[in-house]
């Protein structure tokens, strides 16, 4: 454990629930997503104010991002991504807040997405084109299928790992990082060091929001 108190995991203890502080902070981020989209959704307007304008922003740039990455037909997995984004990022934003855990710094809650993530390009690959998705691994001549098919195998394992410990690399470094300098300077966290921190947020998230709109794209498209 990085962090000397989490209050979710302290109040856990006191009910006798014996849960990961990262299982523990995934519900809450899933909480305060629900409760951001209830706000937002419970008085629209078509002219959008407040809480509403600030969330369609947010909608409209992972859409426009994922039209230009995946195309028209990467839009009905509009969900998918913009979910996978702003979990991720309340997720890494957790880790700046004083007793609060953040749960991408643990492996078991970033190989969950990225299973997510792998998983469904095959499964879309299979929706879009069928049993010719597999052509994707046999390469361009049939004589060449046993090579191809175990360098594809490892290419799509990599994936998984790539996802995996990217996210979980970064954030539990930054961790550690500013558990140091609260360790030197108790009383005067260096807001550097905060700043870099938030900025670490935004990259991450973006990175594998990035790569799993490229993952799927890579399903959506014909084999050749």
């Amino acid at each position: 454990m990085i962090h000397p108190f989490l209050f979710l995991q302290w109040l856990a203890e006191q009910i006798n629930l014996h849960v990961g502080p990262h299982v523990l902070y995934a519900w809450l981020a899933m909480a305060v997503l629900t409760l951001l989209a209830f706000l937002t959704g419970r008085n629209l307007k078509m002219v959008p104010q407040g809480l509403q304008n600030f969330m369609e922003v947010i909608a409209g740039a992972i859409l426009d991002l994922m039209e230009q990455i995946m195309g028209p037909k990467g839009r009905p997995y509009f969900p998918l991504i913009g979910t996978l984004a702003l979990f991720i990022l309340v997720c890494n934003l957790f880790g700046l807040v004083p007793s609060f855990f953040p749960p991408t710094a643990n492996v078991n809650t970033n190989v969950a997405m990225a299973l997510t993530v792998v998983v469904l390009t095959h499964v879309i690959g299979l929706k879009e084109h069928g049993l010719h998705y597999f052509k994707h691994f046999v390469g361009p001549v049939w004589w060449l299928a046993p090579i191809m098919i175990p360098i594809e195998v490892i290419g799509h394992i990599a994936r998984l790992v790539s996802l995996t410990l990217r996210l979980f690399g970064n954030m539990f470094g930054k961790e550690v990082v500013l558990m140091i300098f609260m360790t030197l300077v108790p009383f005067l966290l260096p807001v550097p060091m905060m700043l870099l921190g938030i900025l670490i947020c935004f990259i991450q998230t973006f990175v594998f929001t990035l790569l799993a709109m490229i993952y799927l794209a890579g399903s959506l498209e014909e084999a050749h």
